[in-house]
Order: C-alpha cells, then structure tokens, then sequence
C-alpha cells in the first residue's frame, strides 16, 4: 500500500526509485546526489589508503562509512577526457573529447560536444535541483558552458586550473579569468578551495527538501601550490618543498570536503545522500608531489599510476559501511547508478558504458560491474583490464602484460609467459578501438595562444 501512495504521490519515476529499496524509499525521498573530485590527486595521498604524512580526517570518515572501492578507476590519465566521461556515462572517444581542450572562449570547436546530454540535464528534467561548484574545464565558448549543459547553479572557473591566493582577474588568463557566480564575476577574498567548500555547503543547505545533484570539482591539488601559510606551517615536518606544499593544498581540500559533508549531515540529509569521491587522474609525479605508491607511472600514463584512484562511495543504510570493494569500477559508473536512484531510465540512443553500482556494492548483485575496462590516449597508448590481467600497449613496441593481482606495481611483464591471454586481451582492445572515433579537436599544446580558431562543424558520432 505505501509503495502505491508514493506512485501516485510521486509519478513514475517515484516508483521506479522505490524499487532500489533504500531506506530513503521509506520516507519517500529520491537520494541527493554529491560528486566530489579531486584533480591531481596522488593514489597514495589520503588516509584511507595509508597515507602518513597528510591527514585527511574528512575523507577517511567518508571512506569508513561507506564502500572503499580498492580497484577504483578513471577512464583517462588526465583532466577533461575523464569529465567528459563521468557527465555523458560514455567512454570520451565514442564523441572525440580525447584531448585537454585549448582555453578559448571564441573556439566553438575544443569543448564537450553539444551532442552529448549531460547527466544534470537528465536530472533537472527529473526535478532535481543541480549545482556546480569549482573546476569546469570542458570547454570555454559560451555553448559549453555549464548553465547550458544542465546545471541550475554554478561557481568556478571554466578553464583547466586557477590561481588559489592573490590573483587579479583578467579573461585573457586561464589561470586567473574571474569566477563566475551564474555566469556573472564575483569577488572571492578566500583560499579558492575553501570559497569551494563555503558555497558548496551553501548549495546543500539552501536545498535541503531535496532532491539535488551537486558536482563539487576541486582543481586542488593541482599546481600552482598556493596553500595559506597557516596550512603550510602545519607540515613543517616534511622536508621536500614541494611535497610540503601540496600536503598543505591536500589538507585545505580535506577541509572545504569536510564542511560540505557537515552541511549535509547538520541539515538531516546525510541518510539520502548517495555520495562519490575519486580523483580526475594519478598524482603527476615529480611535478606536484603527489605519490602514487606502489603503482607504477602517473598522470599521463595508461599504467596504474596514471588511472587507478583513490574512489569511495557512501549511502547511510543502502551500502554497507566500512565494508571493502575490490572488483573494478569506474568514474564512467556516476552516470548509470545516479539516473537508477533517481528513477530515471538509462537513455538509449546511444552506447553507454556506465554501470549502475549500488547493488553491487549492497552485495545484491553478484559478480563484476565491467567484463572489461579500456583506455586510450591520443599519445599512441592503450590498456584494457579483465580480472586481474592487464595488457599496456604503446605504438612502436611489444605489448606488455600484467597480473595485477600478484602484481599491482606492473613490475613484472609475463606477455612472453603468458602469450595466448595476452593476445586475447589485445585481441579486444583491437576490436573496442574501432568502435571509437578520432580525435574531435587538437588539444591543449596543439597551437598558439595567438589566434582563436573558427567553428567548425564535428564529425558525427555514435
């Protein structure tokens, strides 16, 4: 009877949520959905992974009070392919976002096709209420813009990266263009990412009847490092400069996520809230201080450094608290499992590749959430993981192959032990590879600051 009430009370997507069996269900609540992401971020740099040096309190109570996911992946080494994919639920080749997009707000072309519907523009049309807070980057023209690709609120920057202290506005600076209240410049006298954190948390109170999406995207800890001298004098101990400034930048971030998840329990939502934490790629090792230990490469790097992340998901009384996951997801899987809780159909008319991983990591549902996951850059590199095989091919030498389970640092190449499981993983990663397109646009580094480029028209995509 109650679940017939909540039909008509609610309408069809109601009862299609009511299915997912949550104790939010109950009470008649579809769940608010909070996706925070690092960027930067090495494997190795939060607590719940065994860091020692940074402490990260706020995310290791979140990693406690829901589901580690130890086999957590991207499906980039770097920054704007793997946002493009988490908002579409689509391997970022299928549409060509393969490459950093070049900052110009008068190139229509270096941005995330306006082909693609983005995961808040499905949740808006199901009621929800969405936001959008800190890094963008995917896309500076005017039509790439997050007001127009489904979010009802924004603050941030819509370049790759941003000064954190003491900048003077200037559009013609990526790194210091003005940040945008709804479209409009505001002034911001606080460290970035705790004026992150601040309006973040202000979203989620203003809200609190929910239901909303929230995509809280830090550019912390991405260089340039412009900790508070407070936080930096706190990491005094550690000797190495750089290391010390991004354990500063790490544990400011720990803190705005902390305020935003105190937002959300103080205002009674924590119990229908399904949250997600990763980081966009590997630490750049080297560049920002990041460690990615005992993985081998970084940011860049088709190797497990370069894509294999801290990720946590948590959901008071749906997903089991404290409780490991060790089969593969993905950044791609946000897409699938948030348009499930929200009672919205997957779309159809088009490949997806995204999973909806709530009753796999509520043990309802047996077995791994991907056959197979795939990588490619436009460097000329490829992977795919099945199980614990791993097979890294980069053009113009042999292919190398990996078990990751006695191997998880990819130290031991066994493709000549191993050759017929090595050549069916190549096999595969032949096969996704023609499902996919080129390239839609050069990049980030493929030209000069100088002149922007014309529109053009995009090649169709599946």
């Amino acid at each position: 009877m109650k679940k017939l009430i909540l039909f008509l009370l609610m309408g069809v997507p109601g009862f299609l949520w009511c299915s997912c069996q949550s104790s939010a269900a109950e009470v008649g609540h579809r769940p608010n959905i909070l996706l925070i992401v690092s960027d930067d971020q090495g494997y190795a740099d939060v607590g719940f992974q065994g860091c020692k040096d940074i402490p990260t309190p706020h995310l290791d109570r979140l990693a406690r009070e829901g589901a580690h996911c130890r086999n957590g992946y991207v499906t980039h080494p770097f920054c704007s392919p793997t946002r493009a994919a988490l908002m579409t639920g689509r391997y970022q080749q299928r549409f060509g976002h393969e490459n950093n997009p070049y900052y110009d707000p008068a190139d229509h072309l270096e941005g995330l096709p306006t082909s693609e519907t983005l995961l808040p523009d499905h949740l808006r049309k199901a009621g929800y209420a969405t936001g959008w807070v800190g890094k963008w980057h995917l896309g500076a023209a005017p039509e790439f813009s997050p007001l127009k690709r489904g979010f009802g609120e924004t603050f941030g920057f819509i370049g790759g990266g941003h000064r954190y202290l003491n900048w003077k506005p200037d559009v013609r600076g990526e790194y210091v263009v003005p940040i945008l209240r709804n479209g409009e410049p505001v002034e911001v006298t606080n460290h970035l990412t705790l004026a992150f954190g601040a309006e973040a948390s202000s979203f989620v109170r203003r809200h609190s009847a929910g239901p909303w999406f929230l995509y809280l995207a830090f550019n912390a800890p991405h260089n340039p490092h412009e900790p508070t001298p407070e936080r930096l004098a706190r990491f005094s101990s550690i000797a190495n400069p750089l290391r010390r400034a991004y354990a500063a930048q790490v544990s400011l971030m720990d803190d705005a996520i902390g305020e935003t998840l105190d937002a959300v329990r103080s205002s009674g939502q924590e119990d229908r809230t399904l949250v997600f934490f990763f980081s966009d790629n590997g630490g750049p090792v080297g560049i920002n201080g990041s460690s990615n230990a005992p993985l081998r490469g970084a940011k860049g790097s088709v190797y497990e450094g370069g894509v294999h992340v801290p990720y946590v998901v948590r959901w008071p009384g749906v997903i089991p608290a404290g409780k490991p996951y060790d089969e593969p997801v993905s950044s791609v899987d946000v897409f699938a499992t948030s348009l499930a809780v929200a009672g919205v159909p997957m779309p159809t008319n088009r490949v997806y590749d995204s999973v909806n991983l709530v009753p796999f990591l509520r043990g309802d549902k047996a077995g791994q959430p991907h056959d197979q996951l795939f990588w490619r850059t436009s460097k000329a590199q490829w992977a795919t993981r099945q199980g614990a095989s791993k097979l890294v091919r980069k053009a113009g030498v042999a292919d190398e192959f990996y078990d990751l389970g006695l191997d998880p640092g990819e130290s031991k190449d066994l493709a000549a032990v191993r050759p017929d499981s090595a050549a069916n993983l190549a096999a595969s990663v032949e096969a996704w590879d023609k499902t996919l397109v080129p390239p839609a646009f050069p990049g980030l580094g493929a030209r000069e600051p100088a002149k922007a480029a014309p529109a053009k028209k995009r090649a169709k995509t599946d």
